[in-house]
């Protein structure tokens, strides 16, 4: 191992500090950018690390902006409000099945417009519903837990359901319908385990009713023309992302025009400020990522991906069945401590050195996905979740309580997962 590993996990440590800790309000992105100046600066990184960085993570950069822009896009327009109210409407005053709704409608968010889309958007609209509805903090408390949990466990069925996804169908060279036809099944797995789990955790919660109030959901539509168009568009789109295999076609080609068009509804209608939805998009987020993949792809050049080639290595020998899940559980505590951006990256480099990886890079997925459920700073949607939360100066969750929620739900639903990921391979 060369000695310049040992500096590179203390800038990837401070950086990490710097990100939690946000000194003088200094952006995550900012933190990142840092990090990996001064990993370029005392040579733990290069310029041509730079390089191979970008080389991987542009299409999935650029794929992921877009997906945020078209959601904000249509959260300003009233469009996930609308659809939230609608479904308190279905749940007949049931506190069950308004549990059950949201838990769905979180997976079907998450699965088109990625987890970070979903901690954004759905995490104010839940916590918004259930004041108007005077739920107690108790009752609250269960409702957004499960909107934050739902977010990263059901964020897996295609590659732009999370920029973990992205990274790794890019890496690997992963078509938008090859991607889905492996990951559906364990999507599907992970849903229904995560309803149960969290459901069991809170059953006292989810007894009783609730009085609706007398409310009618369209007063939410702010934009008409965005809302009518919404649903044919978003079918349209996935249409293409399913598509551009077939033609090779980088799905970032494909995101960014659908992006491109919403603004430019935005635009005429004249109901939603445009040009704010591109000002507050997560930009952050973006500079997190490559910052963060820059200062581990050079501490995986200085031999740490060496270090988890041989962990997985030893996996590997063992049945397919316990190999996905070993290899799972391990990209998932690394994820958990590390944050899952720059775990996935390492899970990547690793794999690629394996003689036979198989398809180990879906349960470093799965791994990274849900994994991050175990600490507050395991995902980036996790921390925009307690960011939400706090802005909106709502329910305030301990890292205490989180944790502790977290490790008792996650874990079966990781294991469960997993296992699915082999029956999905042999059917």
């Amino acid at each position: 191992m060369s000695i310049l590993l040992y500096p590179g996990i203390i800038i990837f440590v401070i950086t990490l500090f710097l990100v939690l800790k946000r000194p003088r309000n200094l952006g995550i992105g900012y933190s990142a950018l840092i990090g990996a100046a001064i990993s370029l600066i005392i040579g733990v990184s290069t310029l041509k690390d730079v390089i191979s960085v970008w080389n991987i993570v542009w299409n999935a950069t650029f794929t992921f902006i877009a997906v945020i822009i078209i959601s904000l896009i249509l959260d300003e327009a009233g469009f996930f409000e609308y659809i939230a109210y609608r479904i308190a409407i279905m749940a007949k005053g049931s506190v069950l099945k308004l549990f059950l709704f949201i838990m769905l409608l979180g997976s079907v968010i998450s699965a088109i417009f990625a987890n970070d889309g979903t901690a954004l958007i759905l995490t104010p609209i839940v916590y918004s519903i259930l004041l108007r509805f005077n739920f107690s903090e108790n009752k609250i408390i269960p409702f957004i837990m499960a909107t934050g949990f739902i977010a990263d466990t059901s964020s897996m069925p295609f590659t732009v359901s999370n920029l973990v996804n992205l990274v790794t169908a890019g890496y690997f060279n992963i078509t938008f319908l090859k991607y889905s036809e492996i990951m559906i099944l364990p999507d599907i797995v992970s849903i229904i385990a995560s309803i149960t789990v969290v459901f069991l955790f809170y059953r006292m919660e989810f007894s009783g009713n609730y009085m609706m109030p007398d409310i009618d959901p369209s007063k939410f539509i702010k934009d008409g023309l965005i809302f009518k168009l919404a649903v044919p568009l978003i079918i349209i789109l996935m249409l293409f992302y399913f598509l551009s295999g077939f033609f090779k076609i980088p799905i970032s080609f494909i995101a960014m025009p659908f992006a491109v068009i919403f603004y430019l509804l935005a635009r005429l209608g004249k109901n939603i400020d445009a040009n704010y939805i591109i000002k507050i998009a997560p930009w952050q987020i973006v500079l997190f990522s490559l910052g963060m993949y820059i200062i581990v792809f050079g501490m995986g050049r200085q031999g740490l991906d060496n270090i988890y080639t041989y962990i997985l290595e030893v996996f590997n020998n063992f049945p397919p069945v316990f190999s996905y899940l070993f290899s799972g559980l391990f990209f998932a505590f690394n994820a958990a401590f590390m944050n899952n951006l720059p775990s996935v990256m390492l899970g990547n480099l690793a794999i690629s050195g394996l003689n036979n990886p198989g398809l180990l890079m879906y349960s470093n997925v799965i791994g990274n996905d849900i994994g991050p459920k175990f600490t507050p700073i395991g995902s980036l949607a996790t921390l925009l979740w307690l960011y939400t939360l706090e802005r909106k100066n709502a329910i305030k969750i301990s890292y205490k309580y989180y944790m502790k929620f977290g490790i008792i739900t996650a874990l079966p639903v990781l294991s469960i997962t997993l296992v699915s990921l082999y029956i999905s391979l042999i059917i």
